[in-house]
């Protein structure tokens, strides 16, 4: 049976007694709200805190609305609300896809939009128990100095494993975050680093408090589509989320990218608007899409399936997410 340490847990009921706390705690504390990844990472000795500072209890983390142009959505606020939420399903429908994907439904009971954004990320080196670690000799991530992915590598290259950051990133999403001294936001695109042991620019006391999207046009479409080893519970071993504006001829009027899954940060697959913006939406732009994702994007042998299969599935599943957004297969050109 895999035990947990001791720690002292702690229940705040306004926002500014869980920043103190952090504070006061800084570097042996942790912030918990559905806890369904953090749990089981204290149950493998990933994360050993002496504190757990909930959330669940912080009124001030509940909230879905339209704000100033914008849809607000609590950190605090569950996946199988933000899944089915009637204002997120009719404004950001990609967004409720990408958490109805996520595990299964107890866990989407319980986890939270907050969690799911700031997730560790995951390696077949890493996600395992003390046991198994110690077995191997530690790896770069936790306890050890060795990359088993990147033999020499000097920087960890654990996969981001989330569902609905991609799916922000290309809705334009930005995170407000905060402390006891002060707040500021982050584009959701510059919140995460290629730093697989700490991913993201939050600080050890900084808590996610709130994600806001714009409001979007009417014509904007999206797909998020999810490749994994059975069609529920799993993480992902891959991710594609899909934003693309288009007019009543097909006209591409902007278009984003965003591949999940492949190294410690999801990633923006650029140069989309000098090949599509503009252009019909026609099989051959969408090939050329597909094949710059491919080229962009090369996964690591950080999961547990083979990297050239998983290269071979950017293509296929760019290609898919396309169909999604037209509502069928294409005609020809």
């Amino acid at each position: 049976m895999l035990r947990l340490h001791p720690y002292r847990y702690h229940r705040p009921k306004e926002l500014g007694e869980a920043l103190e706390l952090l504070r006061e705690h800084r570097g042996d504390s942790m912030p918990i709200a559905g806890g369904t990844d953090l749990m089981p990472n204290m149950k493998h000795g990933l994360y050993t805190p002496s504190h757990l500072v909930a959330l669940k209890g912080v009124e001030e983390l509940h909230v879905i609305e339209e704000r100033d142009g914008e849809l607000v959505i609590g950190a605090a606020e569950t996946l199988t609300r933000v899944a089915s939420d009637p204002l997120i399903k009719r404004r950001l429908p990609g967004l409720a896809r990408a958490a109805e994907g996520i595990a299964h439904p107890m866990i989407r009971n319980i986890g939270t939009i907050g969690g799911n954004v700031c997730l560790d990320t995951r390696c077949t080196y890493y996600n395992q128990t003390y046991f198994w670690r110690e077995a191997l000799g530690f790896c770069l991530k936790k306890d050890g100095d060795v990359c088993y992915v990147v033999k020499g590598g000097s920087r960890c290259v654990a996969a981001h494993s989330a569902d609905t950051p991609p799916m922000l990133m290309t809705l334009g999403a930005t995170v407000d975050l905060a402390t006891a001294d002060g707040a500021r936001s982050v584009p959701l695109t510059k919140f995460f680093t290629a730093d697989g042991i700490w991913n993201t620019v939050r600080e050890p006391d900084e808590l996610v408090i709130r994600v806001r999207v714009p409001i979007p046009s009417p014509r904007l479409r999206t797909s998020y589509q999810k490749v994994r080893e059975r069609k529920s519970v799993d993480f992902p071993l891959l991710g594609i989320a899909l934003a693309v504006e288009i007019d009543d001829s097909h006209l591409i009027e902007s278009i984003s990218l965003v591949v999940a899954g492949l190294g410690a940060k999801p990633r923006v697959v650029g140069g989309l608007d000098k090949i599509a913006g503009g252009q019909r939406l026609t099989p051959d732009i969408i090939e050329e899409v597909a094949r710059r994702a491919h080229r962009q994007c090369n996964p690591l042998d950080n999961l547990i399936v083979d990297t050239d299969w998983r290269h071979a599935m950017v293509a296929v599943y760019v290609r898919r997410a396309f169909e999604e957004v037209l509502g069928q297969p294409l005609a020809a050109a």
